[in-house]
């Protein structure tokens, strides 16, 4: 998200190893900024991968943990939280729940 700290990516592997993905408890008071990067990322997996299974790849662990479990879910049984290749999906149902501004065009930068 320009003008803002949020990264949606990561430039190259993890040295010390692969951060594993957790599902992280999403509090209702947390910061608008914060909601608002989410909202963003999810438009990003949205348009960028649709329904469509897709690889973690070099998507950021920390802001992937806001959504995993939730709007992002595994696209594979056994799912493993350290794998670069490990598959995803978006929810869609849950996704557009959670953030209808991602789906509908009014999320803005």
């Amino acid at each position: 998200m320009p003008g803002t700290d949020f990264q949606f990516t990561i430039r190259r592997a993890n040295p010390r190893g692969v951060t594993p993905l957790i599902a992280r408890e999403r509090f209702a008071d947390r910061k608008r900024l914060d909601r608002d990067a989410d909202a963003a990322f999810m438009a990003c997996l949205w348009d960028y991968f649709g329904a469509e299974p897709f690889e973690r790849g070099n998507l950021d662990a920390g802001r992937l943990s806001w959504l995993f479990g939730r709007e992002v879910i595994p696209a594979e049984d056994p799912f493993d939280p350290k794998s670069y290749e490990a598959l995803l999906r978006v929810d869609e149902a849950r996704a557009r729940s959670a953030f209808p501004e991602a789906f509908d065009g009014t999320w803005v930068a």
